[in-house]
């Protein structure tokens, strides 16, 4: 019998070639896409995350999780993109290197002038974006001070903003936002029935605004210290899209008195599945707790549409 040729060196070298092969095609992805914007009629680009495993299995359907970014993280969606890494579930996934099993779609909300009034986002400088390290990850940032006392809040129906929320929100993007999620459904390996919609603050308010308006996008959605207007609440309630809310209890950027109002609307309407988080002893940046936890995720992804939708 001719005896094998193969070393045991050789061998040793094709399997480590082989399983860095494979844990390569494991690895988590960031990619740029572009789009052209039907409001600011230029091309604007926008994140989307792969999950590790992404390209192990050509047949598996990932959960899609579109995240919608606060104020402070607007720009021209080019140079200004990397500001949508600073919070949230793409903060998590990629800064901090967690495993968490999305396709996360993040475009940027246009700065629409507000560079020139509002202080932290003219002042804000390239260094505070967040960098992924090639190696650990970095601190995390302090929360924010809380100098207000936790005392509880009164209901208020007198909201400050109507059913679109602050101004130049983005509702002003509901038609980029439906194109950059199907162009994502269509492109990737992307589970329709998994559908997730979150955002925090400005964010939080463009979630309430596009459920509202397209209910029978998303499986599930969650507003993250931002209220929903009680002209929102009837097509939620009719779809009984799965809601959860945070706030936070010593936030004075959007108090809690806030939130009632929408949220006993949805209940009054029959809606089955309302939940409201108050983070009593946390301020406006509720959010890093918030995404730095496994439970919003793992909600999330408790929820898918039905096969008739």
């Amino acid at each position: 019998m001719k005896r094998s040729t193969w070393s045991p060196y050789l061998v040793l070298c094709l399997f480590l070639v082989t399983v860095t092969a494979l844990a390569a095609d494991t690895e988590p992805q960031l990619l740029r896409r572009s789009h052209a914007s039907e409001t600011t009629e230029a091309e604007r680009d926008y994140f989307v995350y792969l999950p590790a495993g992404y390209d192990k299995d050509g047949s598996q359907q990932w959960p899609v999780m579109l995240f919608l970014h606060g104020d402070g993280e607007r720009g021209d969606a080019k140079e200004d993109l990397d500001w949508v890494l600073v919070h949230g579930p793409l903060y998590e996934a990629w800064i901090q290197k967690r495993d968490l099993p999305f396709i996360i779609v993040a475009p940027q909300l246009p700065l629409y002038g507000r560079e020139k009034t509002v202080d932290y986002i003219r002042d804000r400088q390239p260094g505070d974006i967040p960098q992924r390290l090639a190696e650990g990850v970095p601190h995390r940032p302090e929360e924010f001070p809380t100098p207000e006392p936790m005392q509880g809040a009164v209901p208020d129906s007198e909201i400050p903003f109507g059913s679109e929320g602050p101004p130049n929100g983005w509702f002003r993007l509901e038609g980029d936002l439906l194109l950059i999620l199907d162009t994502v459904l269509d492109s990737f390996q992307a589970d329709r029935n998994r559908v997730y919609l979150t955002g925090i603050s400005y964010g939080g308010f463009g979630t309430w605004f596009l459920a509202s308006r397209h209910p029978d996008r998303f499986a599930a959605i969650s507003s993250v210290v931002a209220w929903g207007h009680p002209d929102l609440a009837p097509p939620l309630a009719k779809r009984q899209t799965p809601v959860w809310v945070f706030a936070g209890g010593r936030d004075p950027a959007v108090p809690v008195r806030y939130f009632y109002p929408g949220l006993n609307t949805l209940e009054e309407l029959g809606h089955p599945e309302v939940r409201f988080t108050i983070h009593e002893d946390m301020s406006h940046d509720t959010w890093r707790r918030v995404y730095a936890g496994n439970d919003l995720y793992d909600w999330l992804l408790s929820h898918e549409l039905g096969s008739s939708d």
